[in-house]
């Protein structure tokens, strides 16, 4: 998983609330056995739609997207996850997020960022003609018009995404102690250590 901590670009002002995850990737899409290639499928029925923002050239490649209330909400399909960073973005700001989503693009590198309404309404206005900026280790968002929003996060996603660790990632930190309780019980429980020799 990469780090984040300053992702600034164009954002596509999206702003559509209750989209659910077969709007960010429909089903159809789920029968493949790698995440490569899932960006193409990413709203695909919003690209369908004439003069949508995903097709437009401007916002081409932007790592940000402004998105409405209670954004990912449906099933619980990671696929969204891997959609969206197969398309490019790494944030997503939005007045709200469903649960599971949340979860799953915080595991995947993707940073959610709430902000209130009126705020992400702000946003989306500048996103049309200006690029935006999201600070992760200050916790804010800003524009080139001195707006500063500042945003929540729980302490431990912080750190998690700031440093690029996913789960095995956060295991990996605990190596020595690992391998230091390996050590001990190979001493106090020989039988287990025979076991595992036996089975190699």
């Amino acid at each position: 998983m990469e780090p984040i901590n300053h992702v600034e670009g164009k954002a596509y002002p999206f702003g559509r609330k209750n989209v659910d995850t077969d709007v960010v990737i429909p089903a159809h899409w789920l029968k493949t056995i790698t995440r490569d290639g899932l960006g193409k499928g990413c709203f695909e029925t919003v690209k369908a739609e004439p003069g949508n923002v995903f097709e437009d050239p401007a916002y081409k490649g932007a790592p940000i997207l402004i998105a409405g209330d209670n954004f990912g909400c449906g099933s619980s399909r990671e696929h969204a996850a891997w959609a969206l960073l197969d398309m490019g973005i790494t944030a997503v700001i939005a007045p709200s997020f469903s649960d599971i989503f949340s979860g799953n693009a915080f595991k995947n590198g993707i940073l959610t960022v709430v902000l209130p309404q009126e705020q992400v309404d702000r946003l989306l206005e500048v996103a049309k003609t200006d690029p935006i900026a999201i600070d992760l280790e200050s916790q804010t968002v800003t524009t080139p018009f001195q707006d500063r929003f500042t945003f929540e996060i729980d302490p431990f996603r912080k750190h998690c995404l700031l440093n690029g660790l996913d789960e095995v990632g956060l295991t990996l930190t605990r190596q020595d102690a690992i391998a230091g309780y390996e050590a001990k019980a190979r001493e106090s429980l020989p039988f287990l250590a025979r076991g595992i020799a036996a089975a190699a």
